[in-house]
């Protein structure tokens, strides 16, 4: 392994998702360190430049301020992180289901996996996989914590990862364990078909450096314990005990070079320029708000001497002042008193923000209705006109519900594996699980039970079909259970005496008498 950290080519990946972070983040200071104009940075050579440099440099979080001790106001607006925070809610919001065909590991994995802390742990995934294009699962064990294997989350930049064909083979893990001035220790995690090799590495910030003994140092001490001679732990399971789940692809960033390819791209990928004018916009509206302050220009005279070094000030609650003659004024010698208010353009800002904001969700792929915005504005509607409204949105999160499927299905089976090697239960038989997102958009209940009361006055459905109708997620026990329930209720659960022998024969009245056909 090279000793730069990251080795080549992810270095430029890394780059990318510091750019894509310090949005998600939203931190000002960090994003003007990260395009050149800190807060004490007032003139920069490439501000001038042509090509890459020049281009960052002229963001508006890369200007210079100008003049020195000039008061300049910048507001970061958080869409970026919305985004990502609404990308995770349509994924995740709504848990996905894992099938396994065989009965037992089916109720494992509902035991392991249907969990508030498995569901959590994905929802915070897709956030973070949302900014920065992707995003890796592990399986993890520790029968002090759970009797069970889990699943557990890394992001993005804090993985090197090796591929076949587009697919995930390897991947190492890294982590910053301790810094000691220029001393920078890292624990790598690599992840490989059958084992999980664990290592130690003293170097520097950009150096990996030599490996030491895992026992140099508390957070990796544990291991030490649990590897075999070439620092390995294994896992029982031919199966990659990691997954990779892309946020969307193809990476256009990465596209023409093989190892960073089958990375995933940020919702963010391409549209930083767009998020920086926001800010600028924004930036400019409360500029002209803290310009538009009422202020008052009055003469010197008018000022109450503070004393010696401590200036004048002026009251503006005081009723009497003392007549100060000067020679400029109104007509009648009295000085002036100059108010000063600037007016605010609102409409103006307002309307180039939206604009830039809609600019931005469509790149990223979603709808304004996503956001609670319909027409610039927050309204009611009815489902049906938020379900149309939502439709960018709807195939955005389809596309990625793919590669979030593909990536847990595989991974879901290495997980019972390695269950059923550490804890002695049962691991999978048959085809690997397989992961179902649920629908995103559904009706509300009122329009669901209008739409099962047409159909039911038509005659057009069974009763299973409009349970089925307004219950789209549940099996087909729970369905039949409840029809049976609705039979019960409304009295339709005893046999029709049109259809009973007894009284096409003319039986009693009582009803005795056996179905008709038997």
């Amino acid at each position: 392994m090279p000793d730069s950290w990251p080795p080549k080519p992810f270095d430029q990946a890394a780059g990318k998702m510091r750019e894509w972070n310090a949005w998600y983040v939203g931190r000002a200071e960090q994003l003007a360190a990260l395009y050149g104009s800190g807060p004490v940075v007032h003139s920069r050579p490439g501000q001038y430049r042509g090509g890459l440099v020049g281009a960052v440099s002229r963001f508006f979080w890369g200007r210079p301020v100008s003049p020195r001790g000039q008061q300049r106001t910048r507001v970061h607006v958080p869409l970026a992180a919305d985004i990502a925070t609404a990308s995770a809610d349509l994924l995740f919001a709504e848990p996905p289901r894992v099938l396994a065909e065989d009965t037992t590991a089916q109720a494992r994995l509902d035991q392991v996996l249907n969990t508030p802390e498995t569901h959590s742990a994905l929802l915070e995934a897709a956030e973070v996989a949302a900014a920065l294009g992707g995003a890796y699962l592990r399986v993890v064990w520790d029968g002090d914590v759970r009797p069970h294997a889990m699943l557990d989350t890394v992001d993005a930049d804090a993985a090197v990862p090796e591929w076949r064909w587009s697919r995930l083979s390897a991947v190492t893990f890294w982590q910053t364990v301790a810094v000691d001035g220029p001393t920078v220790l890292r624990h790598l995690e690599r992840h490989e078909p059958g084992r999980i090799v664990h290592t130690l590495h003293q170097g520097s910030d950009d150096d990996l450096g030599r490996p030491i003994p895992l026992t140099e140092h508390p957070s990796t001490a544990w291991a030490a314990e649990l590897v075999d001679a070439d620092g390995a732990i294994g896992t029982g399971t031919k199966r990659l005990t990691a997954a990779y789940a892309p946020n969307i692809r193809p990476s256009r960033e990465w596209r023409p070079v093989p190892a960073l390819r089958p990375l995933g791209r940020s919702d963010f990928d391409g549209v930083e320029p767009l998020l920086d004018v926001l800010d600028e916009v924004y930036s400019s509206w409360v500029r002209d708000i803290r310009l538009a302050k009422a202020r008052l220009i009055v003469p010197a005279g008018y000022l109450t001497p503070n004393g010696p070094g401590q200036g004048a000030t002026f009251d503006d609650d005081q009723e009497v002042f003392t007549e100060v003659n000067m020679l400029t004024g109104r007509g009648d010698g009295a000085p002036p008193i100059t108010p000063s208010q600037f007016a605010i353009r609102v409409a103006e800002h307002q309307a180039t923000a939206q604009q830039i904001t809609h600019d931005v969700l469509r790149s990223a792929g979603y709808s304004p209705s996503t956001f609670g915005e319909i027409n610039g504005r927050a309204t009611g509607v009815t489902a049906t006109e938020v379900t149309d409204r939502r439709e960018l949105s709807e195939t955005t999160r389809d596309k990625k519900s793919r590669y979030w499927s593909a990536a847990l299905g595989p991974l879901v089976g290495a997980l019972l594996d390695v269950d059923a090697h550490v804890f002695g239960t049962r691991g999978v038989t048959g085809s690997e699980p397989v992961v179902e997102f649920g629908d995103q958009a559904q009706p509300d209940t009122a329009e669901l039970a209008r739409t099962a009361h047409a159909l039911l006055t038509a005659e057009a459905a069974s009763t299973e079909v409009r349970v089925r109708l307004v219950h789209p997620e549940w099996t087909g026990d729970q369905v039949d259970a409840e029809v049976g329930r609705i039979f019960a209720e409304t009295g339709r659960a005893v046999p029709d005496p049109a259809t009973w022998r007894g009284f096409e024969n003319g039986g009693g009245s009582d009803g005795v008498g056996a179905p008709a056909g038997q």
